[in-house]
């Protein structure tokens, strides 16, 4: 933009109210995306934008500084009728993106004034609007699973069918969860979807009731119909990309990783946390590769996610995979195959919060 004295006063104190509320409401959203989601990409963005909107010469700003009248602004105390009072970081989200938009629409508009029209460049703030709609989406999104992602700390509690050799999903869930689990995740690999809905439904409603995320492994139409907290995926299943487009904004997807490609790739295409393993050698899953400690390490250096160990984890080396970056520990034999289940869950479980 260029200073004109052709503009009208009054449309000059319209475009400083509006960039006022535009600067005023991205960097809101750039906190909310820098400061409590921790994302790198999403903060560029918004930066980005503040900056480029913002941009102007002294004439300019002089022009805007000249035409201000906050004290004789009539809008001030003006409230709507039934006006959101609610005040959750989703709905301050969504206000401060719509706030942003209705001033570049604004301004928009403004620039269409003959007068205007070779000082405002009307396709840029439009632009900045429609870009503004689609980070406004994702903003929310991650807003949404932040809680749950939050909660992915400790003992992981995987309710595998074969390792529970014929014993009740729930009342493995059950023990696994007064020991201290405060995720559990559903995997099978014997049942039909048929036979494994009912018991994903009592899983979700357990899991429910002691404010513990339910986890869906493998497959998104059970994790859908059973209304799970979130699903997990491996390399081989569903890709992240399409899984994250499928499900609904508020859901969680993991991804099961051996290596920091495969890692950093399942955080860039929309993974909420990674999965790590086989750290050891585990009897749950013969085939495992085994991936050590150090290469959890150098995962964690590359990932902001929460990241979850996984594969022969035990009571006896499960400290030594937090101290290596671990956020959660995934659990299976340690758990399921011990003849007390909640005893076995509550000593890993204690050494984990110990170690926060």
């Amino acid at each position: 933009m260029a200073s004109s004295e052709a503009i009208p006063q009054p449309a000059w104190r319209v475009i400083d109210a509006s960039l006022n509320r535009i600067g005023e409401g991205l960097r809101f959203l750039e906190d909310l995306a820098r400061l409590v989601l921790n994302d790198s990409v999403l903060t560029q963005q918004l930066k980005n934008m503040r900056h480029e909107l913002l941009r102007s010469d002294w004439l300019l700003q002089q022009q805007l500084l000249e035409s201000r009248n906050a004290a004789d602004d009539v809008g001030i105390n003006i409230e709507a009728v039934g006006e959101e009072k609610q005040r959750e970081l989703q709905i301050l989200a969504v206000a401060n993106a719509r706030r942003v938009q209705e001033s570049l629409r604004t301004i928009e508009e403004l620039a269409k004034l003959p007068e205007a029209a070779t000082k405002l460049d009307s396709e840029r703030f439009k632009q900045a609007r429609f870009n503004l709609y689609s980070i406004e989406q994702e903003l929310l999104s991650r807003l949404l699973r932040h809680d749950k992602t939050k909660r992915l700390c400790g003992l992981y509690a995987i309710i595998d069918t074969q390792a529970l050799q014929g014993r009740s999903h729930i009342e493995a869930a059950t023990q696994a969860i007064r020991g201290g689990a405060r995720v559990v995740q559903l995997r099978d690999k014997l049942l039909s979807k048929k036979e494994l809905l009912p018991i994903a439904k009592e899983l979700r409603k357990l899991c429910v009731e002691h404010t513990v995320l339910f986890i869906m492994n493998d497959y998104l139409d059970l994790a859908l119909a059973s209304d799970a907290d979130g699903l997990h995926l491996g390399q081989d299943d569903l890709p992240i990309k399409v899984a994250r487009k499928l499900l609904p904004m508020g859901k969680i997807l993991g991804c099961s990783t051996k290596t920091v490609d495969q890692a950093v790739a399942a955080q860039s295409e929309g993974a909420d946390y990674i999965a790590v393993g086989s750290i050891y050698p585990t009897s749950s899953k013969e085939t495992a590769k085994v991936v050590g400690l150090d290469r959890l390490r150098k995962i964690r250096q590359q990932i902001t996610l929460p990241l979850v160990a996984i594969g022969g984890i035990n009571k006896d080396n499960v400290r030594e995979v937090v101290t290596a970056g671990a956020d959660s520990v995934a659990i299976i034999s340690a758990i399921l195959q011990a003849e007390d289940i909640e005893a076995a869950a509550r000593q890993i479980a204690n050494k984990l919060e110990s170690q926060q």
